[in-house]
This record gives structure tokens, C-alpha cells and sequence, in this order.
């Protein structure tokens, strides 16, 4: 995450290198990424890149927490206008960032965040999110209508919870790698949910 030196300079400046770097992060995957590029683009010595980072990765995290933010605000608030129902909001969210990633400003960047995704990344990226939007997450797990739900206690909602995310993440990279259209998109991912929600073991068993 950024270093405090970085929150001490204008939000013209902040926004300048934010912006620079999200350029360099559309163009290129993370390790492919150059911190010249983004420091020639943002007009600022290495020297300083350096007071405010610790290095790429750091402000690469910082930007991807940055969406991951404003993606749980939105969920939290779908979930309260879907009365706690998970499938509904997680379905109401997965159509709204498909629709986003359409935009020029964001479609490169999704693309090369989700398509370059390793275990190593998603592990960082699951615990920057984590450490640092815990409120958040308990916001959702407050929010969540438990008694549509065949579970027995906090931990299975909270697995309920992981196991939609990496649907819906999983759905994301299929998105970009086969360029999908919306509908093709949203179809193949509520049939999985369909799945989800109905159960895959007929009662006989």
C-alpha cells in the first residue's frame, strides 16, 4: 500500500501518477509493467516513485484494492436494495462489471488483471482485501438473508460467500479470455448459479 509520503502531496499530483499507472497496467500485464513508463507519464522523478511505493507490485495492489473497494460498496448496497438474497445481488453485480469492463478507460486493465491472474496474486490480492476491508466484509455477511440459505453457522455463510466469489471471478476470466458478449456471459454464469442454488446431489442420495 502507498506510503504515507504519498498521501502528503496534492490529489493533482496523487491522481496524475494514478492515472499514468493505470495506463501502464492497461497496456501491459503487472510484470511486463515498467516503473519508467509510468514515472516519464506522470512527470516525476524515480526518486519520488519510490518515497510513495515501495515498488510496482505496491501500486498495482493499491489500484486493485482501489476497484475492490468501490465493487464491495456496490455489492453492499445491491444487497440491501435485494433484501440480503446473495444470488440475486452477486447476479445483480457480475451484469454491472461486465457492463463497466466495456469501457475503454477500464477494459484493458480488467483484462490484464483477470487473464495474468497466478496463485501468488490472488493470494495477495485476497489478503490486501481482507486486511484491510474486514468492516466490509462483515457489513456483507450482516446483510446476507441466512434463512434462504441451507446453512448451519457463520462459517458455512462464509464459505457460501468464498464459493460465489470464485464463480464469479472464475466467470470474469472467461469473460476477457473469450471475448464474450454480455449475453453470452450472463447466460453461462446463471446457469452455474442455477446449479448452485438447486443443489447438484438428487435427495435420493
Amino acid at each position: 500500500m502507498p506510503k504515507q509520503t504519498f498521501f502528503q502531496i496534492s490529489k493533482e499530483k496523487q491522481d496524475t501518477l494514478i492515472q499514468a499507472a493505470k495506463e501502464e497496467f492497461s497496456r501491459v500485464p503487472l510484470h511486463e509493467a515498467s516503473i519508467a513508463n509510468i514515472i516519464k507519464s506522470a512527470g516525476i522523478p524515480r526518486g519520488s516513485f519510490y518515497q510513495y511505493f515501495e515498488d510496482k507490485e505496491d501500486l498495482f495492489y493499491y489500484l486493485t484494492n482501489q476497484l475492490i473497494q468501490r465493487n464491495n460498496e456496490r455489492f453492499i448496497t445491491i444487497l440491501k436494495d435485494k433484501n440480503g438474497d446473495i444470488f440475486e445481488a452477486f447476479i445483480e453485480l457480475f451484469q454491472l462489471v461486465i457492463k463497466n469492463q466495456r469501457k475503454q478507460e477500464y477494459k484493458n486493465f480488467f483484462k490484464n488483471v483477470f487473464l495474468n491472474m497466478n496463485y501468488k496474486l490472488e493470494n495477495k490480492l485476497a489478503d490486501h482485501m481482507y486486511e484491510n476491508k474486514k468492516k466490509q466484509y462483515q457489513s456483507i455477511l450482516s446483510l446476507i438473508n441466512r434463512d434462504q440459505l441451507n446453512i448451519k453457522n457463520e462459517e458455512e455463510l462464509k464459505q457460501v460467500v468464498k464459493i460465489l466469489r470464485s464463480i464469479t471471478s472464475q466467470n470474469f476470466v472467461h469473460v476477457f479470455g473469450q471475448d464474450l458478449t454480455n449475453e453470452e456471459a450472463l447466460r453461462t454464469y446463471m446457469a452455474q448459479i442455477e446449479l448452485l442454488k438447486k443443489g447438484l446431489y438428487k435427495k435420493e442420495y
